[in-house]
């Protein structure tokens, strides 16, 4: 961005807008360089504001949600990274025939479960331990256990490419692993999704059940983005890195977790690059000794160099 284009910003976004952001303090690796720029929306109207601008000066921009299954280079990001708050991070039942709830994007995973639970509605409990916000879980499909977060959405809000606020049915959505079809640039904002009533305590015990399990299985205990890699067809990412004998790998501050392959954490110290090298590492080592080319779960953004 050149100055008049961070002037203007600064006009639209007010206090909302910060430079020179070190996202380190906001992705669950804890690694990579700063953002240019960092814009904390609140209210639709400006963020459809923000996102015309942005549009329409060709800024690249990247809605960053809590920050998990994101990997930022050493680097950073030119341009603005979005991050959702206020009403975005809220949540409400929405109308009356069913137990719909109308939740925002920015909210986390963590704070929507602790809702229904105590509301008693049931169907999300398979995502419990996953460090994300809504938008993430649904814009990626996001699920654990044989389950996904789509089959659960009734309809998309969001503030398209061309800065408008709009919203998509059931209908126009299509979800398949890992992915949806929702446009690159496309912001949600807003989602509703239709679960079933429960007792509070089923829902309670469901929850607990999945975090158990991932505690058994996931290095927790660690800084991490989560699954580096989708699984192949009828396979897991995390068994072909095992058989390949990277488990515990270990490049500078990161390591391929010895509880999970398919984690890559950061021990102590870790830079993006260190990681970076992990996961060509795993991925060259799968291609010779399974012949299998795997296919990235996480996203990897920003540059080498600082912007």
């Amino acid at each position: 961005m050149d100055k008049t284009q961070k002037v203007e910003l600064l006009r639209i976004a007010g206090r909302q807008i910060g430079f020179d952001f070190p996202m380190s303090q906001h992705t669950t690796l804890r690694v990579g360089g700063n953002a240019e720029s960092v814009y904390e929306a609140s209210d639709p109207d400006g963020l459809s504001g923000v996102v015309s601008f942005l549009v329409k000066e060709e800024i690249p921009y990247l809605v960053a949600g809590k920050g998990s299954n994101l990997l930022v280079r050493d680097g950073g990001i030119g341009g603005v990274v979005i991050l959702l708050a206020g009403a975005f991070a809220d949540i409400q039942f929405e109308g009356s025939d069913y137990p719909d709830i109308l939740a925002g994007a920015g909210l986390s995973i963590a704070d929507l479960l602790i809702w229904c639970r105590e509301k008693g509605l049931s169907g999300l409990e398979f995502l419990a331990g996953i460090p994300g916000s809504v938008g993430g879980a649904v814009a990626m499909n996001a699920g654990a256990f044989g389950k996904e977060t789509g089959p659960r959405v009734r309809e998309i809000r969001l503030v398209s490419q061309r800065g408008q606020l709009t919203a998509r049915d059931r209908s126009r959505l299509r979800f398949s692993y890992r992915d949806s079809n929702l446009e690159p640039g496309v912001v949600i904002t807003n989602v509703l999704f239709r679960l079933d009533r429960d007792a509070p305590k089923t829902v309670s015990a469901r929850i607990a059940g999945c975090l158990k399990r991932r505690k058994e299985t996931q290095p927790l205990e660690y800084p991490s983005a989560g699954s580096i890699f989708k699984n192949p067809l009828n396979d897991y990412a995390g068994r072909l890195i095992e058989q390949a004998g990277l488990k515990g790998k270990r490049i500078g501050g990161a390591m391929i977790s010895n509880k999970h392959a398919n984690f890559i954490v950061n021990k102590a110290g870790a830079t993006a690059m260190d990681i970076l090298t992990l996961i060509d590492l795993a991925r060259e080592e799968v291609r010779r000794t399974a012949g299998v080319q795997l296919e990235l779960e996480v996203q990897i953004v920003g540059g080498a160099e600082k912007p």
